[in-house]
């Protein structure tokens, strides 16, 4: 990103806008419908772009920290390009500029030009601009013109042929969000199977399970890691249902679904060479004029992706209460440690990492109430908050994916287990006369469990000094293999991931 300098406009300009260090020598001047502008004469971005940059000095977060939608832009235009210049109303020529453009944008060059903030008025209208004016600058260079020469090669009339932000933006969020997701899904995966491994090595290890964080019958801690893995694959699940919704777009709707400025031919034209270029299998939407007002595949997909971070976080808390203590708590297992814990407490070492997780599922959360209300907020043709929509996916799945990543590597691939600890509670633990129910009655097991409370001695002593059973009985009956019922183990297979074909996007012809 460009450093800061005092406005070229010091009089309108916001203190916090987001300038450029440049000085009237080292400008070219760019005029639209408003007036003019000094641009510096080394940026691909134009007029557009900076008058989106003063008027929104808000998150100081360019769209560039999302590189899938800056790569979801190009592949939109490098289709558009090819379709126009297949119905004959682009050039060759200039098509061909236009793909390099795009081909080398996917190959991530220049997304340090994608400057505008996440947050914007319009509909996305600034981000499409920023697009349509990169591109075109590059293309000129790529044709060995100066930039800004947009009497040979213009943003709108060419790189924009054929199309409007109300059709472009949408349809680039959603490859933008489904590239996204392919990513976080490999790091849920690879979570799923961490907490699978530490159920297949903690399979025999016996403990007390806890309904209402009390004392419950017997369990294994294999079976609690199990099902956090049996969680994750769930979600996974979920999640990777929901790209079949985002892969429904709008292109070729224009400006509120009718395609006004489209040639006949183009919807199929470019959603074939989008879903070409893309690697994801694209389809129109059968009603244009409803898909370019609705935005409800995007709080589905929230409401998904709320849900699955609601339930790691679940499991962090879990993770976090096991590993309680390590003395007075219930010390069960213990969580690699991080980092000191305290600035006054020595030797105390705090689960930061669940509780950083739980922290980014509170904000994925928050995320999808943000999306709701947007949603809620549109009007009529079109829905003004889709970039505020696009931030808090794109937000919410980064975080997601690299919180997946730290409780993974940082915590649960080092967790252990108080093997002597959980072996001593369920020794002495009263839930384990359920088990013997079948063969004394529930009335002398009520009265084992109460001696055993009171007395503290275990369950199989007072059970054998009672004359009920027999040593060798209760020791059968009280296995692990009972208590549990476990079952052989199986390795998971793995989960397939891929949303989109192995290639690089931009590269067909």
């Amino acid at each position: 990103m460009l450093t800061k300098k005092i406005s070229l406009r010091s009089v309108r300009t916001s203190p916090y806008a987001e300038q450029v260090t440049v000085s009237p020598l080292s400008t070219r001047t760019e005029t639209d419908s408003l007036g003019s502008e000094e641009i510096p004469s080394d940026a691909y971005w134009g007029i557009h772009t900076k008058r989106a940059l003063d008027n929104f000095p808000i998150t100081k977060r360019p769209i560039s920290i999302y590189p899938e939608l800056v790569n979801a832009l190009a592949a939109v235009k490098q289709a558009a390009a090819r379709a126009n210049r297949d119905l004959g109303v682009l050039k060759p020529e200039k098509a061909g500029w236009i793909d390099e453009a795009c081909r080398r944008i996917l190959a991530g060059q220049l997304h340090d030009q994608f400057m505008v903030g996440v947050i914007q008025g319009g509909a996305g209208t600034s981000t499409n601009m920023n697009a349509n004016e990169v591109i075109t600058n590059l293309a000129l260079e790529i044709a060995g013109y100066e930039k800004g020469r947009y009497d040979i090669l213009h943003p709108i009339d060419d790189v924009n042929r054929s199309q409007s932000t109300n059709d472009t933006y949408p349809t680039a969020v959603k490859l933008a969000v489904a590239f996204s997701l392919e990513t976080m899904l490999i790091e849920l995966d690879h979570l799923r199977h961490a907490f699978s491994h530490k159920g297949r090595e903690f399979h025999e290890v016996l403990k007390v399970g806890r309904t209402q964080l009390q004392d419950a019958v017997p369990m294994t801690l294999g079976q609690e890691f199990h099902g956090f893995a049996t969680t994750l694959g769930e979600d996974f699940d979920r999640l990777r249902d929901t790209v079949s919704l985002l892969s429904e777009v709008n292109l070729g709707a224009t400006a509120i679904g009718t395609g006004i400025t489209a040639e006949p031919g183009y919807i199929e034209a470019v959603i074939a060479h989008l879903s070409e270029i893309s690697g994801v299998c694209l389809v129109s939407a059968p009603d244009l004029i409803e898909a370019t007002s609705d935005v409800g595949v995007f709080m589905t997909f929230s409401s998904a992706l709320k849900r699955s971070a609601i339930k790691l976080s679940k499991i962090c808390n879990d993770l976090r209460l096991l590993s309680s203590g390590p003395q007075a708590g219930f010390g069960e297992i213990n969580l690699p440690p991080r980092q000191a814990g305290s600035s006054i407490m020595p030797g105390k070492v705090n689960p930061v990492i669940p509780e950083a997780v739980s922290q980014v599922a509170y904000a994925i959360a928050g995320a999808d109430l943000t999306v709701t209300m947007a949603a809620e907020g549109g009007q009529l043709q079109l829905n003004a908050f889709e970039p505020v929509i696009a931030h808090s996916l794109l937000q919410s799945i980064t975080w997601m994916r690299q919180a997946c990543w730290t409780l993974r590597v940082n915590c649960v691939e080092g967790i252990t287990a108080n093997t002597d600890r959980l072996q001593a509670m369920v020794a002495s633990s009263v839930g384990v006369i359920t088990a013997l129910i079948p063969f004394i009655g529930y009335t002398e097991a009520a009265t084992i469990a109460t001696q055993a409370l009171h007395s503290g001695r275990p369950v199989a002593d007072l059970v054998v000094e009672a004359g009920l059973m027999s040593r060798e009985d209760v020791a059968a009956q009280l296995s692990p293999s009972r208590l549990a019922a476990l079952h052989p183990l199986t390795v998971p297979t793995a989960m397939p991931v891929r949303i989109a074909p192995h290639h690089t996007p931009g590269n067909s012809s």
